[in-house]
């Protein structure tokens, strides 16, 4: 039977209305019983969980925000709303398999408990700018139904020794306390390599701390997402710490022309000339061509208009591909 510890830790989450943790410890009792062969008890209890859980989501008559990080947290994490789904990210068939697979897994994390395994969640997001890569770290954390914290990493590494480390410890002590979706972007910042010649023996001692941290055993199943353009930065004992590595490309001709239609909507495009469209898209990331037709919807609402034509769209892609240029030209000059 369930030890008196469980049970004190089940009330105390009761009391203090933490109903994700008394559901964490009551699934952790589950998993116990059955591994005591005790099956049918451990499916009985897992199906009061669920018809709890059940009654809860229909019982919020309006939207509970998730609690901001306070304390020592606040200036290191940035919470977010998740607005997408996996529905909403345009990627090829092999990132969307990963995807559906990293989802399974959590959504499926008391079975594997039960079996001794656990699922994954450590994740490296490796691609060019504007490839999806933040989108899609939003889009896990819409589908699980979780908050997104995204790592501020102005505000964890300091030029003071041992203060950046500390930091880094709180944030993985709350991956572990709450669970969620914690993304570090532009991870290189702190995981490159430690006989990069422009390294200092502080950032050596971070990065150590980080893979110490990524070790660590975490009862919430939070995902701890790593994104970056440069992966040839980073130092190579990480690859051994995550669960997955995820390649994102720039987008494909098939995936230009579901971008523009997914994001003109419900504006219409008359006509379209898509290869002319995908010819004018090509060379941008994701992003700029969402941007590129975010602009050219407002424009037909601006003008009262009802459609697009292949022009519009064009005209819009071409700025992307000068801004670009100059934003290129300054950083040479």
């Amino acid at each position: 039977m369930s030890n008196a510890k469980q049970i004190l830790a089940m009330l105390r989450s009761r009391a203090e209305g933490d109903d994700d943790a008394f559901y964490s410890i009551a699934l952790q009792v589950a998993a116990s019983e059955a591994r005591q062969g005790r099956r049918e008890t451990a499916q009985e209890l897992r199906a009061e969980i669920d018809k709890a859980r059940a009654r809860d989501s229909r019982g919020a008559s309006v939207p509970i925000p998730f609690a901001a990080p306070r304390g020592g947290l606040e200036g290191l994490l940035e919470m977010r709303d998740p607005r997408f789904k996996l529905k909403d990210v345009v990627l090829n068939e092999r990132l969307t398999a990963r995807f559906v697979d990293i989802l399974r897994q959590q959504r499926k994390r008391d079975w594997l408990r039960e079996h001794g395994k656990t699922p994954n969640r450590r994740i490296l997001f490796v691609g060019p700018p504007g490839s999806g890569k933040t989108m899609s770290s939003e889009a896990l954390a819409g589908e699980l139904h979780l908050p997104l914290f995204i790592i501020r990493l102005e505000g964890m590494i300091t030029r003071y020794m041992g203060e950046t480390a500390a930091k880094l410890r709180l944030i993985f002590d709350e991956t572990a306390r709450k669970r969620g979706v914690y993304v570090f972007d532009e991870f290189d910042a702190v995981g490159s390599q430690r006989t990069a010649t422009n390294d200092v023996a502080e950032m050596r001692r971070v990065l150590n701390s980080f893979l110490q941290f990524m070790e660590e055993g975490n009862s919430t199943d939070s995902l701890i997402i790593c994104s970056t353009n440069h992966p040839s930065l980073l130092d190579r004992a990480l690859l051994r710490r995550y669960d997955q590595v995820l390649e994102f490309d720039a987008p494909t001709s098939e995936q230009i022309k579901q971008l523009v239609l997914a994001n003109i909507t419900p504006i219409k495009a008359a006509r379209a000339d898509w290869k002319q469209i995908i010819r004018s898209a090509e060379g941008l990331s994701q992003s700029e061509i969402v941007r590129a037709a975010d602009d050219v919807v407002k424009m037909a609402i601006l003008d009262e208009r009802r459609q697009l034509t292949t022009e519009d769209i064009v005209d819009r892609l071409q700025e992307r591909h000068a801004m670009r240029t100059a934003f290129l030209d300054s950083e040479r000059s």
